[in-house]
């Protein structure tokens, strides 16, 4: 009955990703991957049931389906990010390991049914060797696709922190939980030895990403988020272009000095959403030239070099006594913080303290 219930809930996030306007190429990809779960868990169903005894044409099918979970996730991350590559043949070679397995098994789909039935019934006699690699197969391809997806996702965050101050918007948490959730699911795979186990597993994560669904979690409004970063691929192409042009020293200092002085006058950090387009405005420069200088000249992306600011600025508002009776989380928001979490989380990064066990160590001196 669980399976069932896991088919329901595919079904409902299928509904809700047709439901939602302007849906992206992520969402499309989403909706093939819940549908290849959707069938390979009716399948398995059924196998477990023994009602596909009397469709043994459909005995065998979705042996070679887990070979897709990896590769959806590949390409969901990659698309939500940006990152796929944009030949077609290259996203095809993805398929060629589940297309050579249903190929080496048309021997099986040819056999008349009460052959497979009795294949079934056998434990698989006479595919024992072939059952093996494929089970082999399928663990090291979802091993490598959590892997590979996971890269992407790093790549992504130093792609938004090159160019954001602040990340709520843009970090996609969400998708990185989603992939834990996909790695969750191959450890059971390779260290689990029954099937049902799996696939109650892959159940519950699709209850996880329903009940995500009912909340209108990120899962379901990606588009938002991907839009917040919509520069970020034109200016990795236009960084081709300049990479090579480079800045003289005497150029670049003179930029850093320039660059100090805005930061340290104008206080440019306390805009909540400054991004290193804003601020190569300001210093009327290539965003890439300025990102160059903060990386050799501080040794930081832009994303630490605005933040050490906000950081050091809410020290200072600390200790001004006309701040005694303002919440620490207002005088983050002064200093160009736009959330609770992303404050608590970078000012331990920098100092090793929370902000409240930081206030007290200045109330006792």
């Amino acid at each position: 009955m669980v399976y069932i219930g896991g088919i329901s809930i595919a079904l409902f996030i299928i509904f809700l990703l047709f439901s939602k306007k302007n849906k992206s190429a992520a969402d499309r990809i989403f909706v093939a991957w819940m549908g290849i779960i959707i069938l390979n868990l009716l399948l398995f169903y059924l196998t477990h049931t023994k009602v596909i005894y009397e469709y043994p044409f459909l005995l065998g099918l979705d042996f070679p389906l887990p070979l897709l979970m990896g590769v959806m996730l590949y390409f969901y991350v990659g698309s939500v990010t940006q990152q796929l590559p944009k030949k077609k043949w290259v996203l095809a070679l993805h398929f060629i390991p589940i297309l050579a397995v249903y190929v080496y098994m048309f021997h099986f789909f040819m056999l008349p049914a009460e052959d497979k039935i009795y294949v079934f019934e056998h434990d698989g006699k006479g595919y024992e060797t072939f059952m093996q690699i494929l089970s082999v197969s399928i663990s090291v391809s979802g091993v490598v696709y959590v892997i590979w997806s996971s890269m992407l996702l790093k790549q992504h965050k130093r792609r938004i922190e090159a160019r954001f101050s602040n990340l709520d918007k843009v970090n996609l948490r969400w998708l990185q939980q989603l992939v834990y959730g996909i790695g969750a699911i191959w450890v059971i795979v390779v260290f689990s030895e029954g099937v049902t186990v799996v696939f109650s597993a892959v159940v519950v994560f699709v209850f996880l990403i329903g009940f995500n669904g009912v909340r209108q979690e990120r899962i379901f409004k990606a588009n938002d988020e991907v839009n917040s970063s919509k520069g970020i691929e034109t200016e990795l192409q236009s960084q081709k272009k300049y990479a090579k042009s480079g800045l003289k020293e005497e150029v670049s200092q003179q930029l850093y000095q320039d660059l100090k002085l805005l930061m340290d006058e104008q206080g440019l950090y306390k805009n909540r959403e400054l991004s290193i387009g804003d601020l190569a405005s300001q210093l009327k420069v290539h965003p890439n030239h300025l990102s160059q200088v903060i990386n050799v000249k501080e040794e930081k992306n832009f994303y630490d070099f605005v933040n050490g600011y906000r950081v050091e600025e809410f020290k200072r508002l600390l200790e001004k006594p006309e701040n005694k009776n303002i919440t620490l989380l207002a005088l983050a928001y002064d200093c160009g913080f736009n959330s609770k979490s992303s404050f608590n989380r970078y000012f331990k990064k920098t100092t090793g303290q929370t902000p409240s066990q930081f206030y007290a160590k200045v109330v006792i001196e």
